[in-house]
C-alpha cells in the first residue's frame, strides 16, 4: 500500500496526551504520515519526517479527529416502523408490536434483503465519520435466524454481537425461561462461532437478572465476551451484572442508582450512552455528567434501529450529549472516538497516534467543538478507513 500525507491540518485529534494538548491529544497545524494502512506519525507539520512519500492532502487549515467508533449497532433488519415513530410523536397510543414487528419482517426477509439494508446503513455512518462499527443480532430469534443475521453482520464488520436475548418472541411469550434457556444453549452453540461478543437487553419486559447470568455466563464459557443493555427503562439489576461478569460495556444507562454509577467507576465496564434514543422516544437522557465526575469510562454511541433511534450520525449524537447530557465539547468527541474504541476493547482505533489505524476523518470546520456548535450541519468532508479513500464530500 503506497503513503499518505495530510498536510495543512488546522488542529488534529490525536487522543494521545503525549502528542498534544489536554485530554484530546490536540496538534495545531498538524500534519499526518500513513505507512501501510497505519499513522507511522503525527505532529507538527514543520517536523514531517524527511522522506515522507505518497499521496499527499492538504487539509486546507480544516480540523481532523480519528473516525468514529460507534460500539452500539443494531443494523440486520428488514421493515419499517415509521407509524410507530409518527403516533409516539404526536401523542397517539400505538400497539403494533415494537420489537416484534422487526422481528417477524426480518423472519420474512431473504439474505439479499436483509444484506443490502447493513450495506446501506454501514456506508451511511461511514459517510458521517464512523470508520468502525458493530452490529447485533436480535431480530431473528429462532436458532436459524439469529445465525443467520450474525454471519450477515460479519460480512460488514468484526465487531459482531450474539443477541438472542433482545426480547422474548411470541412463541415463547407464556414461557420466557424456556426461551432464556434456548438462547444459552441450542442457540448459543450456533451462534457462538459467528460473533464475539454475547449481549442481553436486561430490563422490565425484556430479560431479568437470573436470566441475564445465565446466558452471559454460558456465553463466557463459549468464549464470547459479555455486553450489557441496561437500565434504559428502568433501575435494575443489568449494571451490576454486568461489573461483576466483566462485561465490556454496559449501554443506555437511563436510569441508575448510586450502587450502579460506584460499580462502573471502580470497575472496567465502559458507560455507553445512547443519546439517539432518547430523543427519538422523548425519554429523559442520561446524566453523562454524574459518570464522568464518578470516574466512570464513558462512550458515546448511535444504537441505529428501526424502532427507538434510526441513526447512524454520530455528530448528531455528540451534539445531543453536550447539549442535553451535561458533556463538554472535548468529552463528547473523546467518547465518540476513543470511548467507543475502550468499550470495544480496541487500541488500534479511536486515536491518530504511530501505529493506529489511519482512520481519518477531515471536517469543514476549523475545530472538532463544532459538531456540537453547528449542529445538524454536514460538517464530515473526506474520510479514509485504513488509510483508503472511504468517502468525501469535496
Amino acid at each position: 500500500m503506497s503513503g499518505l500525507v495530510v498536510d495543512g491540518i488546522g488542529s488534529l485529534v490525536t487522543n494521545d496526551p503525549e502528542l498534544g494538548h489536554g485530554p484530546l491529544g490536540v496538534v495545531e497545524d498538524a500534519a499526518i504520515v500513513v505507512q501501510d494502512g497505519r499513522v507511522a506519525w503525527a505532529g507538527p507539520r514543520t517536523r514531517i519526517p524527511e522522506g515522507a512519500g505518497g499521496e499527499r492532502y492538504d487539509a486546507g487549515g480544516r480540523a481532523v479527529i480519528p473516525g468514529f467508533v460507534d460500539s452500539h449497532a443494531h443494523l440486520v433488519f428488514a421493515g419499517d416502523r415509521t407509524a410507530e415513530f409518527e403516533a409516539r410523536m404526536s401523542g397517539r397510543p400505538y400497539t403494533a408490536g415494537g420489537i416484534r414487528t422487526t422481528v417477524a419482517a426480518t423472519r420474512q426477509a431473504s439474505d439479499d434483503a436483509l444484506r443490502a439494508n447493513v450495506r446501506r446503513l454501514v456506508a451511511e455512518a461511514l459517510r458521517s465519520g464512523t470508520t468502525t462499527i458493530e452490529c447485533k443480532s436480535g431480530y431473528g430469534l429462532t436458532v436459524a435466524d439469529e445465525a443467520r443475521g450474525l454471519r450477515l453482520a460479519a460480512e460488514h464488520t468484526d465487531e459482531v454481537t450474539y443477541l438472542g436475548a433482545h426480547v422474548v418472541p411470541p412463541e415463547y411469550a407464556g414461557d420466557p425461561d424456556a426461551y432464556a434457556a434456548l438462547v444459552a444453549g441450542e442457540m448459543l452453540d450456533a451462534c457462538a462461532p459467528h460473533a464475539r461478543w454475547i449481549d442481553v437487553f436486561c430490563d422490565r419486559g425484556a430479560f431479568d437478572g437470573d436470566q441475564t447470568r445465565a446466558i452471559l455466563t454460558a456465553g463466557k464459557r463459549r468464549g464470547l465476551v459479555p455486553r450489557v443493555h441496561a437500565g434504559q427503562l428502568g433501575r435494575g439489576p443489568g449494571v451490576r451484572i454486568a461489573v461483576e461478569l466483566g462485561a465490556a460495556s454496559a449501554d443506555h444507562l437511563t436510569h441508575l442508582d448510586d450502587a450502579d454509577v460506584e460499580a462502573l467507576a471502580g470497575g472496567d465496564t465502559v458507560a455507553t450512552l445512547l443519546p439517539g434514543a432518547e430523543f427519538s422516544t422523548r425519554s429523559p437522557y442520561p446524566d453523562a455528567r454524574r459518570l464522568i465526575d464518578a470516574g466512570a469510562t464513558v462512550a458515546l454511541a448511535a444504537d441505529c434501529n428501526p424502532g427507538s433511534s434510526y441513526t447512524t450520525n454520530i455528530p448528531f449524537c455528540v451534539a445531543l450529549a453536550v447539549r442535553d447530557m451535561g458533556m463538554t465539547p472535548d468529552e463528547a468527541v473523546w467518547a465518540a472516538t476513543m470511548g467507543g474504541a475502550h468499550a470495544l476493547r480496541r487500541t488500534d482505533v479511536g486515536r491518530l497516534s504511530p501505529g493506529a489505524r489511519a482512520d481519518i476523518v477531515v471536517l469543514d470546520a476549523p475545530s472538532h467543538v463544532h459538531l456540537s456548535y453547528r449542529p445538524g450541519v454536514p460538517l464530515v468532508t473526506r474520510v479514509w478507513k485504513d488509510g483508503r479513500p472511504a468517502s468525501s464530500s469535496g
